[in-house]
């Protein structure tokens, strides 16, 4: 017990650095406390990040309604691929957003911010037939896949260690567009 008072005596408290201001976009800047003497993302980085993240968010919850009303031929492999992607953007925008912390930003994933904030288009309602939604899908992962191309050289810019998390996800999301675009392409002509 004396050890926890003595160092709580002895923990040196810094002032803080930056208030939390908030942006349009949601996105805020927290300040430092105690030990913290880390980077700090400008308010771009942060908001660069932080449009990362709603079409993340938006991509997992769009995934999940077409993997709940994917119909028609090669229904199984459809559905069980999109849970795949869903899952893949869920952990990603937790990374993004988990970045954001690090960074001393907060990251805004509430329903509101994303649907007014996302770059992608809105999903139709209802059942969808396979095909189309192949080409729905590739769709939402190419816009989010822009998005973070869009915003990568500042990102590298100000932050590499940011800009490698982006190129990760670049990667993976590049590869399930590939994967899921495949499926309505027909081979190109022999030579």
């Amino acid at each position: 017990m004396a050890m926890a008072a003595t160092a709580k005596s002895t923990t040196r408290k810094s002032a803080p650095t930056r208030s939390s201001t908030t942006r349009s976009s949601g996105v805020a800047t927290t300040r430092r406390e105690r030990a913290e003497h880390g980077f700090v993302a400008s308010p771009d980085l942060a908001q660069s990040m932080q449009r990362v993240h709603v079409d993340l968010v938006e991509l997992h919850l769009q995934g999940k309604q077409a993997h709940w009303n994917v119909v028609g031929k090669n229904f199984r492999d459809l559905h069980l691929q999109l849970d795949e992607i869903v899952e893949s953007a869920r952990e990603f925008s937790d990374v993004v957003a988990e970045r954001l912390r690090a960074l001393h930003a907060t990251p805004d994933g509430r329903s509101a911010t994303v649907a007014k904030s996302t770059s992608l288009p809105e999903y139709p309602n209802g059942e969808v037939d396979t095909a189309e939604t192949v080409d729905l899908i590739t769709e939402r992962l190419e816009a989010v896949v822009a998005t973070m191309r869009e915003v990568h050289d500042q990102v590298d810019e100000e932050d590499p260690t940011s800009a490698d998390i982006l190129h990760e996800i670049i990667a993976t999301l590049e590869q399930y567009a590939w994967m899921v675009g495949a499926e309505n392409r027909t081979p190109a002509a022999k030579r």
